[in-house]
């Protein structure tokens, strides 16, 4: 198999883009699950389904068709097959292409990545320059923090020597080599009811609580650390002339290491409410682990970026605030991340993938798979 043009690869991406995956959609994943599982079936590849669960879709494993029956670890790229994006997006956001860019739903988050992956698997089959043995995971939650898939994310981990994920690239084709840990809590709080003109002293408002806790958590956070805290919503009481006697707040928050997380998770445990007549429930912690750059990781980035160049372009790391399942590789695997197309504005109605970045990012996701040992 000679190597996939742009033009190819990018009418494999739309077929897979126009087969819609919103994550609560089990049927659409199903679709799509067969569907990669058919195009992989061309160069031999061995799929295997792990039936959804708790409303989930199916998790898609896809073995190589090289270093069958070997103990020996090797390599997991690890994707997702599940968009943000509802059932009937694509008809108000079909796919096109205008000029460089090609649009759709879950193009560049990350149908993109995978299929790409998939080509560089299918390639190397084909030339016989498969080394280590290659699995490829395909989960169905990942946008809602793998609940159902993070166990056998984990496992295929452990038992790999590598983790390659798909993501897309970040700020012009950078890839990801470390990734702030997320936390997320929800607080409630429960006062009294009571009428707010003729019996306002007999309350006790759980609005008013809740919003003194808004701005405990508020003040976690700390740009020079790189904490960030944000109270997403807010939800309270049942009509402007009641004291509101139940409030909410949902709550994200972003640490760049394990001793970050640690202090806020000792934070949380130490609220209590002021109004010594309010009850306060909170419940949450760690959604996903910080990933951090160790020597591993670095040594894998560097051998990345000397390919690159091979290819002919300069492969630059960073670290984002956006959490992926490569939070949970890179504590037990060697991971890199963000090594899928080149795109923007996912999760909006113009997401779309740079068509140009196509060849160069499956050439070194190809270059990866035939190298590393």
């Amino acid at each position: 198999m000679t190597s996939a043009t742009a033009e190819e690869m990018l009418a494999g991406i739309r077929r897979w883009v126009e087969i819609e995956s919103h994550t609560p959609d089990v049927a659409g994943i199903a679709r799509l699950c067969d569907t990669i599982a058919a195009d992989y079936a061309s160069c031999g590849a061995r799929s295997e389904r792990i039936a959804g669960r708790d409303g989930q879709g199916d998790q898609l494993i896809v073995r190589a068709p090289w270093g069958e029956g070997s103990n020996a670890p090797g390599i997991l790229v690890l994707s997702h097959n599940d968009t943000v994006h509802p059932a009937g997006t694509i008809g108000e956001f079909p796919f096109r292409v205008e000029g460089d860019l090609a649009y759709g739903p879950g193009i560049c988050d990350m149908k993109g990545g995978s299929y790409i992956a998939m080509q560089a698997v299918r390639e190397i089959a084909a030339a016989g320059t498969g080394r280590l043995p290659v699995t490829h995971l395909m989960v169905s939650d990942e946008e809602i923090g793998s609940p159902t898939s993070r166990a056998v994310i984990e496992e295929l981990a452990r038992a790999a020597k590598y983790v390659l994920v798909t993501e897309p690239a970040r700020e012009g084709g950078k890839i990801v080599t470390a990734r702030k840990g997320v936390m997320r809590f929800e607080a409630e709080t429960f006062g009294t009811a009571a009428h707010a003109g003729t019996r306002h002293q007999a309350g006790r408002s759980a609005v008013v609580e809740i919003a003194r806790l808004t701005l405990k958590f508020a003040a976690l956070t700390d740009y020079d650390r790189g904490i960030t805290c944000n109270v997403g919503e807010i939800t309270g009481g049942t009509g402007v002339n009641v004291v509101a006697a139940h409030a909410r707040i949902r709550v994200d928050v972003r640490v760049p290491d394990a001793e970050a997380a640690e202090e806020v998770q000792a934070f949380v445990d130490g609220l209590w409410a002021e109004d010594p007549d309010i009850r306060l429930s909170i419940t949450g912690g760690l959604n996903r682990p910080a990933y951090e750059t160790d020597a591993r990781v670095a040594a894998l980035f560097d051998h990345a970026r000397a390919l690159a160049a091979e290819i002919g372009f300069d492969l630059v790391g960073l670290k984002t605030g956006g959490g992926s399942d490569g939070n949970f590789t890179a504590p037990l695997t060697p991971t890199l991340d963000g090594l899928g197309v080149d795109g923007n504005d996912a999760h909006t109605l113009n997401e779309h993938l740079l068509i140009s970045s196509l060849e160069p990012r499956r050439d070194l996701l190809k270059r990866l798979l035939e190298t590393l040992e």
